[in-house]
């Protein structure tokens, strides 16, 4: 017996891994096909981009890579202050941007509000009809407004000619193209609208009541309960359309497969400039660093909404 219990003390049983260690382990296995994806198909070409933004790297001649340093980004600041291909791709997306976002958040809060008055009949419907423009393709959706808009045969011009008013043609005139891209973009706020109409339902009716009693009216109640209340998810919703200005492609792309931003470089957008330099003249390093770039221009955005927020986003609960 004693010489069991020795052998037994000199080979303690294996200890059992802890409950949170266990937990931590499967969770691990569950996201390790996420984690794998992360790594291989972002991370990993992220710093592959930074790197080649600091070469000549041309995808045809590859052999012929070679360190430049900070010459890629050197041009790209002679070619802004001269304004080159970078400064007027970076205007036009500045352009659009200023038209855009702004016009956007206000008719999605609009359609919002509209949908949220418990007047309106059907709202169901309604709000089904205005997020369908989203699930549509963008492309379909780029081709189907350029023969909407088209200064003869589209739609918006033979009602406008049957009121004796002059159509521009959109996509083929300078001056109106940008616009004309709004009107587009505009189109597909149904998103927009849905995420403002959540904010809209967990307004407490009690804060509308209160304003009733003091003697407030409508605007009184949309300033002092409605935009704090919600504007959490109007901050949500402007930082998210900086973000997809930031990505625009596809539909400028579709009205001018060269690139060029026809007509007359009006819709040369900055990533039509940076698909230009990486797949027609194959510079993939000067086209890396234009892609950082843009990532800085959108991560200053960010830092510039998240600093100033601070003064108009009201969060339920927490110290001012």
């Amino acid at each position: 017996m004693a010489v069991i219990e020795d052998i037994a003390s000199a080979n303690p049983p294996s200890r059992k891994l802890s409950l949170s260690v266990r937990e931590t382990l499967w969770g691990l296995a569950f996201l390790s096909p996420w984690l794998v994806g992360l790594v291989v198909f972002t991370a990993l070409p992220i710093a592959a981009s930074l790197a080649l933004s600091l070469t000549n790297f041309n995808i045809l001649h590859p052999e012929d890579i070679r360190f430049v340093g900070l010459d890629n980004y050197v041009r790209m600041w002679n070619e802004l202050l001269g304004n080159g291909a970078v400064g007027q791709s970076l205007g036009v997306t500045t352009r659009f941007a200023l038209m855009s976002v702004p016009l956007g958040i206000v008719l999605a809060l609009a359609l919002a509000l509209l949908l949220h008055h418990k007047l309106l009949v059907g709202k169901p419907v309604f709000r089904t009809l205005f997020f369908m423009p989203v699930l549509i393709p963008a492309v379909a959706s780029t081709i189907v407004w350029q023969g909407f808009l088209n200064g003869s045969t589209g739609w918006l011009a033979q009602i406008l000619h049957a009121f004796g008013l002059p159509a521009p043609d959109w996509f083929a005139d300078p001056a109106w193209a940008l616009p004309g891209l709004v009107l587009l973009g505009i189109w597909g706020i149904g998103n927009m609208m849905l995420v403002f109409l959540a904010g809209l339902q967990a307004v407490p009716s009690e804060l509308y009541e209160a304003v009733k009693v003091d003697g407030g009216g409508a605007w009184a109640r949309f300033r002092h309960v409605t935009l704090p209340m919600i504007s959490p998810v109007l901050f949500y919703n402007i930082l998210i359309s900086v973000i997809a200005v930031s990505q625009y492609f596809t539909q400028a792309y579709t009205l001018d497969p060269t690139g060029n931003g026809r007509p007359g470089g009006s819709t040369f957008f900055f990533n039509l400039n940076l698909y230009k330099e990486g797949w027609t003249y194959n510079n993939m390093g000067f086209a890396s660093a234009l892609a950082w770039v843009m990532l800085l221009i959108v991560v200053a955005a960010a830092l510039v909404l998240f600093r100033t927020s601070a003064r108009w986003v009201f969060y339920a609960g927490a110290e001012r």
